[in-house]
């Protein structure tokens, strides 16, 4: 973690385990090339790596997408980076979720680079769940699973 005990910048990298490199993968790496170019262009110095390399998008039960949440619980990151929407997840309903509520709820700047999102810019986030929907390869969950999910999210179950 680099920074001097301020609140951090979480750089969040994701790659499905169909990739099937061991150790970093080049996607990972590549990743994150980028947003660690992006921190420091708009001034973010103090940040720190949350990598999961080899975690479906579609269980947000990643060890360190679950690190970044317990961090973001203890008031430790001001700012989550995502190279674009599908990195941080795949689930829709459940992206929306951390997205609109979660990270709004701890005063947590959300930036996903290569979709242009960036929730201090758009006064909101209300075109995500459109972006999000586009996904390519969206959950496999019955909607009734989606809406469950969203439903416990919200009343933070």
């Amino acid at each position: 973690m680099k920074g001097n005990g301020a609140k951090i910048t979480a750089l969040y990298c994701r790659l499905s385990q169909d990739d099937g490199n061991v150790g970093d993968s080049m996607s990972i790496q590549s990743q994150k090339a980028i947003l660690e170019k992006y921190a420091r262009e708009i001034g973010k110095t103090a940040y720190s790596f949350y990598v999961d390399d080899g975690y479906s998008g579609t269980n947000f039960q990643r060890p360190s997408f679950q690190r970044l949440v317990a961090d973001i619980e203890e008031g430790k990151i001001d700012t989550v980076i995502t190279k674009d929407l599908s990195r941080l997840g795949r689930n829709y309903l459940e992206s929306g979720a951390y997205i609109e509520v979660f990270f709004p709820q701890h005063h947590v700047r959300y930036i996903a680079v290569n979709d242009g999102v960036d929730s201090d810019q758009n006064g909101g986030l209300d075109i995500t769940p459109l972006r999000l929907r586009k996904n390519p390869r969206p959950s496999q969950h019955p909607i009734s699973q989606k809406l469950s999910v969203m439903q416990r999210f919200l009343l933070g179950q």
